[in-house]
């Protein structure tokens, strides 16, 4: 990577790295406004990769329109404005994608449906989970910003590993410069900080963390590839370019979009079972 697009790239992640940590730690309402400013970028670059699709035909005013409506309400029952009855609305709103295309008259019904449906469940759960989280976190550290720290840490030391040992190809088909060598090492550092993170940050809490870790390490791997499939089986090499030197949102939060239902799970299971 050439040193001028290193370091746009170390700058950008920097400065993204303070948005997100600081508006956690801030408090949850901040952390709901700039997350839900993500998930609004992150709903208009997803149906934009289908804009000059042969097959898919998608209505990306519908797709946002609906997101956006059904953030806010899980938002809103999470932070208790509203009832939790509210939930209910989101199912009819479902099946009023479906009704969409009977007025289409488009080639491929099924397949744009699921693209349109898939790309609320894979960008707005993950960013309302990550905020019904923080609502719920009472540690020193908010757990999830310790969810971020774990996965930023298998990714960077992902790449170092793999720049410095990596050989054997992981899953070359679909990311050339994947390594094992590389995801060993990000895993093992995971698990440490996620060591660290229960020992001597939030203390009494290293069961919960080094799971954690194991959860997460594998989930951001195979969160990062599927970002990588949609891509190449796109053919496109960013998912936007509103982050230089990173590309999009969907780009920047690609580990976070699969790992969190899994974390959150964990959390749920942890802690209230």
């Amino acid at each position: 990577m050439p040193l001028g697009n290193l370091a746009t790239r170390s700058i950008t992640g920097l400065i993204f790295g303070i948005v997100v940590i600081g508006s956690i730690l801030w408090n949850p309402y901040v952390q709901t406004l700039v997350f839900s400013i993500f998930m609004v970028l992150g709903l208009i670059e997803f149906y934009r990769l289908f804009k000059k699709h042969s097959v898919v035909s998608v209505s990306k005013e519908i797709g946002i329109f609906i997101g956006i409506f059904i953030f806010v309400l899980l938002v809103g029952v999470s932070m208790k404005f509203l009832p939790l009855v509210s939930i209910s609305v989101i199912f009819p709103l479902f099946f009023t994608l479906i009704l969409n295309e009977l007025w289409k008259k488009k080639e491929h019904p099924i397949i744009n449906i699921s693209v349109l449906v898939f790309g609320i469940i894979y960008i707005v759960l993950p960013f309302y989970l990550s905020i019904d989280l923080n609502l719920r976190s009472t540690s020193s550290l908010p757990t999830v910003a310790g969810m971020f720290f774990l996965i930023w840490t298998n990714d960077s030391f992902a790449y170092f590993s793999g720049r410095l040992f990596g050989k054997t190809k992981l899953f070359e088909r679909i990311s050339p410069k994947k390594t094992w060598e590389g995801t060993v090492g990000g895993v093992l550092f995971t698990l440490i900080v996620g060591y660290v993170i229960g020992a001597y940050i939030n203390k009494g809490e290293e069961i919960f963390w080094v799971v954690a870790a194991i959860i997460i390490a594998p989930c951001a791997i195979y969160g990062d590839l599927l970002e990588s499939l949609f891509k190449r089986s796109l053919n496109i090499k960013d998912s936007g370019n509103i982050l230089p030197g990173h590309g999009g949102i969907l780009d920047r939060f690609d580990a976070v979009l699969f790992a969190i239902p899994f974390f959150y799970c964990w959390y749920i299971i942890y802690y209230y079972w």
